[in-house]
This record gives C-alpha cells, structure tokens and sequence, in this order.
C-alpha cells in the first residue's frame, strides 16, 4: 500500500482531521495534504511525527505494515489490576497551587525555554508522574487534551495566577523569543514552602531536573506519547487513572527484578 494511502487510513480510522494531523506535525493544512494526495514524498521529520501521533514505528510507517489498515482502530482497552486501590484527586488547593507555581518559577522561570506552554507540561508530568508513584496529584489540577498537549483547566490555573498578579507575588510578561511572542511567568516574592512535603519537593526537584531543560515542542512530544493522552477525546479533562497504564516510554515508577 502506497504511503499515501497508509496515512489516510490510520486518519481515518483515528477520526482526526486533516487540520488536526496538520497541527500535530506543526506544518499548514495545505503542506499536510501534499501527503496524503501523494504529490510529494514525506521527509524523515514528517515520517516520525506521523508514527509518534499514530503509535506505530517508522519502518511500518513506510511499508503501510499496519494492523488495523482497512479497518477502524480498536478502542484501547485495560484488563483490571488488582494490584491498584481506589484514587481520589483532592480538589484544588489555590494556596498549594500558589506555592507549587513559585516554587517552579523561583528555581526556572528566568530560564530562555521557559513560557507558558513549558510551564504547563511541567505541572501536567509533575502532577501525573506524582500520581503514578503515589497515588495523588500534588496541585489537584484538572487537565484537558488539546491538540499541542495537556493544559491545566483554564479557570483554576487563571483564577489562582490572576490573584497572584493582584497581589504582586507574580508578572506575566510576553517577551519575544525567536519569532514569537513568549509568556513568561516570573516571581515577585520567594514561596514559603508551608503547604508541600518533602516528599512532593523531592519530587519537583527530580522533575525539573529532568524536564526543567526541554524546550515547549520536545515537551509537547512527550506528552503526545503518554497514555493519558493518547486515551482522551479532543478538548476532554484527562483522568488520571490513565497514568497506571504507561507505556515504557514516559513512566516514572520503578519496579523490583523478579526473583
């Protein structure tokens, strides 16, 4: 099967628009749809976005050795585990979120990479990689699935900023950056550090570590590999129970050898 129609197989049977394919490998529609009409070959850079958004290797990819050509994808489904107790995500604590977002900000928001977009995959993998080791959120945020990655609910993240702004604790400037405009969040005052454990400071550090360098693309690519995202409908909240069914590819926990 040509290239060609391979792609417009697994879009189809994804239910994804041809904008919507187009966005994921940040290209216009009308680039996207050379592809698909077969009036130009894709590039390597092409190839690896296509099989990262479908979860398919490059090499199947190209010779259309694909399972489910010719037919709909299978919803993905999870057999039970019994080795999982009930969740609960705790609602929302302004005055924690308060202080997670000054704790980050204090330690990297000067950084160049580090806008709007980088801070909220930081807190969407803070809170998800910290549900997956313990079972809670840190922040309680709720997430939603959008076309770049997950992005904190609008009206809890803006509505704790907003009251930050009012009281000097935070500026939200836009500077450019490379040829763009970039938000950036920056700290007024240091965080107290009342409201969060050891354990869950432990565990920014470690996140910032790892992820605190990574620019808003590489992020977002991470994010389009996580199994809570790849599960969630367009513009849906993303349930964090998701997070126990990672793939190798973005889970934090670390399990024993077997004997």
């Amino acid at each position: 099967m040509a290239f060609s129609d391979t792609i417009v197989q697994l879009r189809t049977s994804a239910r994804l628009s041809q904008q919507a394919v187009a966005d994921s490998l940040k290209m216009a529609r009308a680039t996207y749809a050379g592809l698909e009409a077969d009036r130009r070959a894709p590039n390597l850079t092409e190839i690896n976005g296509l099989a990262a958004l479908y979860q398919v290797s490059a090499a199947d990819l190209i010779e259309g050795n694909i399972p489910t050509i010719g037919d709909e994808v299978p919803a993905i489904t999870f057999e039970p585990r019994n080795d999982l107790e009930p969740r609960k995500i705790v609602k929302t604590d302004p005055e924690k979120l308060r202080e997670v977002l000054l704790y980050i900000l204090d330690k990297i928001g000067a950084k160049p990479n580090v806008g709007e977009t980088v801070l909220y995959k930081l807190l969407y993998f803070i809170d998800f990689d910290y549900y997956e080791k313990y079972g809670q959120s840190i922040t309680g945020l709720s997430y939603v699935r959008n076309h770049f990655g997950p992005t904190p609910r609008a009206q809890t993240f803006s509505g704790v900023v907003e009251a930050m702004k009012k009281a000097k604790q935070l500026e939200v400037l836009e500077t450019p950056y490379f040829n763009h405009l970039q938000k950036k969040y920056l700290p007024t005052i240091k965080p107290e550090l009342t409201h969060l454990s050891a354990q869950e400071l432990q565990h920014i550090d470690d996140e910032l570590a790892r992820l605190g360098d990574k620019s808003a693309t590489e992020l977002s690519d991470l994010s389009h590999k996580d199994t809570p995202w790849i599960v969630t409908k367009e513009n849906q909240p993303i349930d964090y129970q998701f997070a126990m069914y990672r793939s190798a590819l973005t889970s934090v926990r670390e399990f024993e050898d077997e004997l």
